[in-house]
């Protein structure tokens, strides 16, 4: 008696080739990014790589630059212009602070208020983009010249004897003073605090306002337990794009300012321009750079959000 042969097993169907056009589609978003990878890399990592070159060289422009691993130059350089830093980061500061105090209250209008006017408060508000920074800060020296009119104002209120005192302005005078570089910087960069801020409250559903207000919340408390911190994001994200530009500009003390309010900014393009010792400029980009990435990481840790707008 023969075994009957097992029947055959069935062959398991093979897996259908990958087509070209399916591959192509995989690699389309990478193909997308690699203008964007390939910017980056020309126009920011390789001038950082080379100022970081440049920070470490000695020599003369007529003698040339070479890398010879200098270090000290950071420390020369750190310990001879602190005051420019602690002033730079000292009026961006106050100015991102003002920028918050009249933003915060102009973008609550536009969220909540404004109604069919909204767009036109938009408008409004990045209309000083369509003119340059130069002349929009040149145009301060006009606004804040001695014996005109926002001075007159300032003395007749006896404003100029409160800023005198605490050292922002000398006598009856505002340009050239450390409030009229503020004043520079916060007029500038309003704009960029303005913007996020409205993004964020316009994102509130007004529900929760109405919720609060069932549950007999005040308007103050309303503010305090569901607005403010619901647009949170918006007030980490304006800060930043203010106090980041304004702690580096040079535009508002060059021009509305003196030899005695001078920011980092200012020693840095003179080093670069005038005094042609490129490796402390260099060394003085980099400083800057990681102060204001420490005070920018611990701020975003504080503050409790990383949903930026």
């Amino acid at each position: 008696m023969t075994a009957t042969a097992a029947p055959p097993q069935a062959l398991a169907p093979a897996e259908p080739p990958v087509h070209k056009a399916s591959l192509r589609k995989r690699l389309v978003p990478y193909w997308l990014l690699l203008p964007g990878i390939l910017w980056l890399l020309v126009f920011f990592v390789l001038p950082m790589l080379y100022q970081a070159s440049t920070s470490v060289q000695t020599g003369s422009l007529e003698e040339g630059f070479k890398v010879t691993w200098h270090f000290q130059t950071y420390w020369d350089a750190l310990t001879e212009y602190y005051p420019q830093f602690l002033r730079s980061l000292l009026y961006a500061a106050t100015a991102t602070v003002l920028c918050l105090l009249l933003g915060y209250p102009l973008a609550y209008l536009i969220a909540f208020k404004a109604g069919r006017w909204r767009n036109l408060l938009l408008v409004l508000v990045i209309a000083p983009f369509f003119t340059s920074f130069l002349i929009r800060t040149l145009a301060w020296k006009t606004i804040l010249a001695d014996g005109g009119p926002v001075v007159d104002v300032l003395n007749t209120l006896h404003v100029l004897d409160v800023t005198s005192w605490l050292g922002m302005t000398e006598g009856e005078r505002v340009l050239a003073t450390p409030l009229a570089v503020v004043c520079g910087l916060t007029y500038n960069f309003l704009p960029f605090m303005i913007l996020p801020l409205y993004t964020s409250l316009e994102r509130i559903d007004t529900r929760l306002h109405e919720a609060a207000g069932d549950l007999y919340a005040r308007p103050s408390t309303t503010f305090r337990k569901v607005t403010f911190p619901l647009s949170m994001p918006g007030v980490v994200s304006g800060t930043l794009l203010t106090f980041i530009p304004a702690s580096g500009d040079y535009v508002n003390a060059e021009l509305l300012g003196s030899t005695d309010t001078r920011m980092i900014g200012n020693v840095i393009q003179s080093q670069y321009l005038r005094i042609l010792d490129y490796p402390t400029a260099a060394a003085l980009s980099f400083i800057l750079m990681a102060i204001v990435l420490i005070m920018v990481t611990v701020y975003i840790r504080r503050a409790g959000t990383e949903d930026l707008v």
